[in-house]
């Protein structure tokens, strides 16, 4: 049966008095029956506690995702040194035994265009990354070109693709992915929103306006194996505010369960 993940933390921004901790948060998704999950990039302590609770309860830490606050200036003849928190983001990998960074290529509306300082920078990332058995997923924003040219320029053995289905739906809308990428698919980040230009709200599925017949279609005709993973935050809109963090989980993996479904149907 297909494994079903959620991000660390999806509760956060819920009612701060039933805040969970690292080992009470990942307790409670593992009894529900989600089997994988996904975090940023901690201090080490606090990755490898991470990694030790996901251990002893059976879930896997599938992927980091890497830092991307100035994701752009690695395209810049100055990068502020951006290249140096994507590799430590691998480092991190290592530490949390997760086989996969998710890692952006530009952000917003007028990034950078594609540079030779950029193009090698990522390929001294990804040639990092091998070296330590990690794979790079490129992730799906605003730029389209940047997308294809990381999927034309590595090979699959070290590098592929993580489709955000929200990110499609809110910052290029009308664009579909999966046509073009889909035989790269390695990971996935599922969430809702109302499927309005920059409206990314990380709402569960089906509380917004994204076509998860279409979705769903996607990745059952792509071949794709591997988990569905939520990428949901409580805290990005009010639709969850009267919930608690049992009531909010509950919902995401009955809804993981739902697409499960969707997705292996015939």
């Amino acid at each position: 049966m297909r494994a079903l993940g959620i991000n660390l933390h999806a509760t956060k921004g819920l009612n701060t008095a039933c805040e969970l901790d690292d080992e009470n948060y990942l307790q409670k998704i593992a009894a529900l029956g989600f089997t994988h999950i996904f975090s940023g990039v901690f201090a080490a302590p606090r990755q490898a506690a991470v990694a030790d609770i996901c251990s002893r309860l059976g879930l896997t830490y599938e992927t980091l995702h890497a830092p991307f606050g100035h994701i752009n200036d690695i395209w810049l003849d100055d990068d502020n040194g951006m290249l140096d928190e994507l590799l430590h983001c691998i480092d991190h990998c290592v530490i949390a035994g997760a086989g996969i960074a998710v890692v952006h290529l530009s952000s917003g509306q007028t990034p950078p265009p594609i540079t030779d300082a950029g193009r090698g920078r990522f390929t001294r990332l990804v040639e990092y990354a091998a070296k330590h058995n990690v794979k790079i997923a490129f992730e799906n924003q605003r730029m389209l070109a940047n997308l294809a040219w990381a999927m034309e320029t590595f090979p699959r053995e070290t590098a592929g693709f993580c489709w955000d289905c929200g990110h499609e739906a809110c910052f290029t809308p009308g664009r579909h992915y999966m046509p073009l990428f889909a035989d790269r698919l390695i990971c996935t980040h599922i969430h809702d929103n109302p499927a309005r230009f920059n409206e990314d709200f990380h709402m569960l599925p089906f509380d917004g306006a994204c076509d998860f017949d279409e979705i769903t279609k996607s990745i059952r005709t792509s071949g794709y194996t591997g988990s569905l993973m939520l990428e949901v935050s409580a805290g990005k809109t009010d639709l969850y505010a009267n919930d608690t963090p049992d009531t909010y989980l509950q919902k995401a993996y009955d809804i993981a369960a739902r697409l499960r479904q969707m997705v292996d149907s015939e």
